[in-house]
């Protein structure tokens, strides 16, 4: 084995025991379909155990992320995926995939920001190429303009524009009555 799939490989004593790693380096299935939901159920209830018997393992966190992800539960593939980065800033595929939710959610700028750090942690030409992809995708999707808006003005000055406009008609309705 290459010194690269040496790195994603799991180590035995950091799983769960229902848990039986493949030889084959993990990846996300493309199709949330295509995985029946009590294998990923099993496979979630396995990676937590084994996170809760490491809680620095960033690679745990961030399987536990995409799992979470491809059980459609956002807020808690959002929470293991930060929480891997928070523990790792250095690991390229925590920053990848919690860019790539991120992406996935809309949240374009912020997916941009983590995707350009992940691109500068990449250590191999696989990497790279995913997050060059990855951000050649963000930014086709701010150039076309399906990106949500970007709540950073205060919505105080039309509040307050329609309230006055709305006491203003009442002020008139009642007067012409």
């Amino acid at each position: 084995m290459t010194a690269e799939s040496m790195a994603i490989q799991p180590k035995r004593e950091t799983l769960a025991t229902g848990f039986r790693p493949s030889r084959w380096p993990a990846l996300p299935w493309k199709d949330p379909h295509a995985v029946a939901p009590e294998d990923l159920a099993e496979f979630i209830t396995s990676v937590t155990q084994a996170y809760a018997k490491d809680p620095e393992n960033a690679d745990l966190l961030t399987c536990l992320g995409i799992a979470h992800a491809m059980n459609f539960d956002v807020y808690r593939s959002l929470d293991a995926l930060e929480e891997a980065c928070r523990i790792a800033p250095q690991n390229f595929f925590a920053r990848y995939k919690y860019s790539e939710l991120l992406f996935r959610l809309k949240v374009v700028e912020r997916a941009e920001e983590e995707t350009a750090a992940a691109l500068d942690l990449a250590g191999n030409n696989w990497e790279l190429s995913l997050a060059r992809r990855q951000l050649s995708e963000i930014r086709k999707v701010r150039r076309s303009g399906l990106t949500r808006p970007n709540w950073t003005k205060s919505l105080r000055r039309p509040a307050l524009g329609f309230l006055l406009l709305l006491l203003g008609l009442s002020c008139v309705y009642v007067l012409w009555k």
